[in-house]
């Protein structure tokens, strides 16, 4: 099918955008990637009167630092979000989950603030607005507002976003950060031999269990040459909770800070394995 008739504008500023939309009374469809807009046209479920492109508005696009968290523009791509340092450093669960999304064409032209716009149900950016309580902004020719996730999406492809608005940006605050002293910690570190099953070498060092962190190199033996495998983990574990030297104080016993040790061991040895396999 082909989409209905419409009007095209392809405004160069966000204040031409605003009032075409606020002139049309809301009767109009905003352009920026268009992995959703399209479908919706060509198969006649969204017959807007006119359709304001917005890529050439270059100032909407960006990735930018804010209060420890990021900013995102309305033209900042999907891919961005696996290319962007900034995301990678601040906010890298975006960056693991933009592997989920669609497919790399898809990513290379949709939008991150369309996307969260059309609020597809099924979608992964608008779980992820949600889950990191992110801020949007709302543009129209009156003004700006700022609502949370929580009250943005509303429904199926339902949204806080009126007919005149634009979602101009996306906010993602700075995420929690640790803020005491840990019970028992772990720095863990493999190489794999290269077919990457056989453990060649490993580090292995604890802090919060001891006088001074402690390498137990005991346990990096039980590894060496061993399949990178729960047996050889478990091992290392056992290890690990006789090489350090944890004490009773009013946070946690002696035996509660072994108990710990060798759980975070087994869970740094294998997501240290994955991590590995997948490079």
């Amino acid at each position: 099918m082909k989409p209905a008739k419409f009007d095209y504008y392809d405004p160069r500023s966000l204040e031409e955008a605003l009032a075409l939309l606020d002139t049309h009374q809301g009767d109009g469809k905003i352009l920026a990637g268009g992995q959703s807009l399209m479908p919706l046209l060509n198969m006649r479920l969204a017959r807007p009167n006119i359709v304001v492109d917005i890529n050439r508005i270059k100032e909407l696009n960006y990735v930018r630092a804010s209060d420890g968290g990021i900013v995102i523009g309305a033209l900042a791509r999907q891919r961005t979000l696996q290319t962007e340092r900034l995301i990678a450093e601040r906010m890298p669960i975006l960056q693991e989950a933009a592997y989920y999304i669609a497919h790399p064409q898809i990513r290379s032209r949709g939008t991150i603030c369309g996307s969260i716009a059309h609020a597809d149900p099924a979608a992964e950016l608008p779980a992820l607005a949600l889950a990191l309580e992110a801020e949007m902004t709302l543009s129209s020719a009156k003004g700006t507002r700022s609502v949370g996730a929580e009250t943005f999406f509303q429904s199926f492809f339902t949204t806080a976003l009126a007919a005149n608005e634009i979602l101009t940006e996306v906010r993602f605050p700075a995420p929690p950060r640790h803020g005491d002293f840990a019970i028992a910690g772990i720095v863990a570190g493999l190489a794999l031999d290269p077919d990457r099953q056989v453990i060649a070498q490993a580090r292995l060092v604890y802090f919060g269990v001891g006088p001074t962190p402690i390498r137990v190199k005991a346990a990096e033996e039980a590894l060496i040459g061993q399949h990178a495998e729960e047996a050889a983990f478990e091992a290392a574990a056992q290890s690990a909770k006789q090489g350090i030297d944890p004490s009773n104080d009013i946070h946690a016993s002696e035996a509660y800070r072994r108990a710990v040790a060798a759980t975070l061991t087994m869970r740094a040895l294998r997501a240290a394995v994955e991590k590995l396999r997948k490079n």
